[in-house]
């Protein structure tokens, strides 16, 4: 591994200037980790732990990518799932909807016309359907219900809005058509054949699978929530997620910069137990930017770097990656088989610090330049 000190310094450099309490940087080259860069602490409390290579992270957003497309994608290459399918006839509830008409590729390009958010969480808790509260069938029926009840914002495949809302839609398909819930089919369909771990939901506050993955790991705390009145660690930071119990297709995930390099090895196509996990086309379809509507930067379930870009100046255009609200992001770029995880806590201890939207692009620009082929 070489020794980075220009990384270093600049990650170190982000810390002092208030961009984030702490955070690591791994990329990897041809398969082989190049640069490992930690800085901070866990929190901006004093005397908080230094953040180390193995501190588990809120990966927020980047669960839609590595858990739901992931397990979108091996549904498909499993015959279980047509990703040109109508949604409405995979989640029943759906049909006669204007979403029910809506197919899965739209759904994972964007371009379903659903809003981009809306504070379910408070309608379940009204309702006294929050996780908790009601069994957890009740509580994505009523998710279905209040999606369902949604004014599309535009006609299916006009616009480009990215949507949690849609990838909410996506995670309870892949329950309805896997007979699990989403984490249980992510650990065995996913974490557990590439080893990728820890990365794990946490279900309902702490569920023995969660305990056992994190058994005397360091968890970056996230923000203090007026909703749940207390201070987030090691449980989803987005209160919509926290009210579907944690687990959710759009948010939910935790991991190191280590376990999600592993899963971002298996989108490279890096083989494990001697054949790669994921269908090369099916990579490639996920990946590639979508023709549809114009000047949308989304593939499925990925984004595609377009200028301006978190992913900087230098990633080539067959380049893929996301980024998470908590201060999360990874880019692979397959031309120069280059992968750069960055995960911080840039919520904490306010979600009103948005200096990492500066701090990204030029950090990938530095790991390009690092590390990039001539």
């Amino acid at each position: 591994m070489m020794n980075s000190s220009i990384i270093q310094t600049a990650m170190d450099q982000a810390v002092k200037d208030g961009v984030f309490p702490g955070g690591v940087l791994a990329a990897r080259s041809d398969g082989e980790l190049k640069v490992l860069a930690v800085a901070g602490r866990l929190s901006a409390d004093p005397g908080a732990e230094s953040v180390t290579n193995s501190t588990v992270y809120d990966l927020a957003s980047l669960t839609k990518p590595l858990a739901t497309a992931t397990c979108v994608l091996l549904l498909v290459q499993a015959g279980k799932l047509e990703i040109d399918a109508a949604v409405g006839s995979v989640l029943v509830e759906l049909k006669g909807a204007p979403i029910g008409t809506a197919t899965l590729r739209d759904l994972l390009a964007h371009r379903a016309g659903l809003p981009g958010w809306r504070p379910l969480y408070e309608r379940l808790d009204a309702e006294g359907l929050a996780w908790g509260r009601a069994e957890p069938d009740a509580v994505r029926q009523a998710v279905l219900r209040l999606i369902r009840e949604e004014s599309l914002l535009s006609a299916i495949g006009e616009q480009s809005l990215y949507s949690d809302l849609g990838f909410i839609l996506l995670g309870v398909a892949v329950e309805r058509v896997s007979g699990l819930l989403l984490d249980e089919y992510f650990n065995e369909a996913v974490a557990q054949p590439l080893g990728a771990q820890p990365l794990c939901f946490n279900r309902a506050a702490a569920t023995p699978r969660f305990r056992d993955a994190l058994m005397g790991a360091s968890i970056a705390p996230t923000e203090w929530d007026d909703w749940r009145k207390r201070q987030l660690k090691g449980e989803v930071h987005d209160e919509n997620a926290a009210a579907m119990g944690g687990v959710a297709g759009h948010a939910g995930l935790f991991g190191t910069a280590h376990s999600v390099l592993t899963l971002s090895g298996a989108w490279l196509g890096v083989s494990h137990r001697g054949r790669p996990l994921l269908n090369r086309h099916l990579v490639q379809e996920f990946t590639r930017k979508q023709s549809l509507p114009a000047k949308s930067s989304w593939a499925l379930g990925w984004d595609t770097p377009t200028a301006p870009s978190s992913s900087g100046s230098h990633f080539s255009p067959e380049s893929f990656g996301h980024l998470g609200f908590t201060g999360t992001s990874l880019w692979i770029d397959p031309r120069q088989k280059l992968e750069v995880v960055l995960l911080t806590n840039r919520v904490h201890p306010s979600r009103n610090n948005d200096a990492i939207r500066a701090f990204r692009p030029m950090i990938h620009n530095l790991a390009y330049r690092e590390l990039a082929r001539a």
